[in-house]
């Protein structure tokens, strides 16, 4: 990791270097070959699915069944992250058909697309900025009503497993129904609301159709409740989806959640800064099934429209230019989610540059 910014410190390389430094094969993108990850992975799921009917049948169901729903929802993770990419037109050259496969994978996976879209596209145009930013930006002092001196309980280690499995838990549905982790408003602010203030007026109609399209797989698990049971679409899909969910938020608290990373005020962000603000982490095998999301997250920060199978190759090439402003930690990733939800728990209310107070070494003290 590189050390940390320090106020009125610029860059020494430019946007455009950065760009110039990448191979340019690597901008373009190429639908069949977007199309044959969304069929591998579609393929992985409906084996996992078929072969999972027969566990009810076996007499390790306890043992066959976790190793079902962790199997599935990394596959189904790898979907999600599909669908992401047409949510930045990074999937083809078209964008009828990158909205058409997005708004059909995350429709099936409970997320309403176009609303995503509209906050997410947000969040990379003003990614580390403290009032525009629209994931996991850090809480203030004043916002966690701590007086000076009165934070250390929150480094206590039983207090950060727990509200991991929380955040894991319920921290991407809390996002979606009530903004959580996003800017705050003084009204209630949910992606299913189509006036609600993360819009523009021009999003009202993709918003209603992103609802639709999750009340309408709603509606099939609705109907497979009722000819078969709400015990088997729990088992087969709805346990599945959890995991999905866990690692979507996992995932992403890691790339934008770290002692060493900036956050910024006023005229100190810039979109150069803001992106690097993000950080690369190694998920060992699951790099595959998750599209490499994790481990090239800066290259993808900085060039969103690239697609994701060439941006192992852009991350290297950029590696070479940021030098040591390349974050990068290969600390586990369990390991890594206790201690940065340990460490990093609000920044100060002032400063053009904040960084996550650090409790470790308070509590050193």
């Amino acid at each position: 990791m590189p050390d940390k910014v320090q106020p009125n410190q610029k860059q020494p390389f430019t946007f455009k270097q950065l760009q110039n430094s990448i191979p340019k094969h690597c901008f373009q993108r190429n639908l069949l070959t977007s199309f044959s990850y969304v069929f591998v992975d579609l393929l992985l799921a409906s084996l996992l699915f078929y072969f999972a009917t027969f566990i009810q049948h076996s007499k390790l169901q306890i043992f066959y069944l976790p190793l079902y729903w962790i199997s599935q929802g990394v596959v189904c993770t790898g979907i999600w992250v599909l669908a992401h990419e047409c949510g930045h037109q990074a999937f083809s050259d078209y964008g009828w058909v990158n909205d058409t496969v997005g708004f059909i994978l995350h429709s099936a996976l409970l997320v309403p697309y176009f609303a995503w879209k509209r906050t997410h596209a947000n969040h990379h145009k003003k990614c580390a900025h403290m009032d525009y930013d629209q994931v996991f930006v850090p809480k203030t002092r004043s916002q966690m009503n701590l007086p000076d001196g009165e934070d250390l309980a929150l480094s206590v280690p039983i207090v950060s497993l727990l509200e991991s499995i929380k955040m894991l838990l319920l921290g991407w549905p809390a996002y979606l129904l009530f903004n959580i982790s996003s800017q705050q408003y003084d009204q209630w602010v949910s992606h299913f609301i189509p006036s609600a203030p993360i819009f523009e007026k021009s999003d009202y109609n993709d918003i209603v159709k992103s609802n639709i399209g999750v009340l309408f797989t709603i509606s099939i698990l609705v109907y497979l409740s009722n000819i078969f049971s709400f015990l088997d679409v729990a088992k087969y899909y709805i346990v599945p989806y959890l995991v999905v969910n866990g690692f979507l938020v996992l995932i992403t608290f890691l790339q934008h959640t770290h002692p060493d990373i900036p956050h910024y005020r006023g005229e100190e962000w810039s979109f150069l800064a803001g992106a690097l603000a993000t950080v690369d982490r190694d998920y060992g095998i699951l790099n595959y099934f998750f599209h490499h999301i994790g481990n090239t997250h800066v290259a993808h920060h900085l060039f969103s429209k690239m697609p994701h199978y060439h941006a192992q190759e852009a991350t290297e090439a950029i590696k070479k230019v940021l030098g040591s402003y390349y974050k990068f930690d290969n600390k586990g990733i369990f390991q890594a989610l206790i201690d940065t939800m340990n460490e990093c728990r609000y920044v100060e209310d002032t400063g053009d540059i904040v960084y996550y107070v650090n409790l470790k070494e308070k509590k050193a003290k």
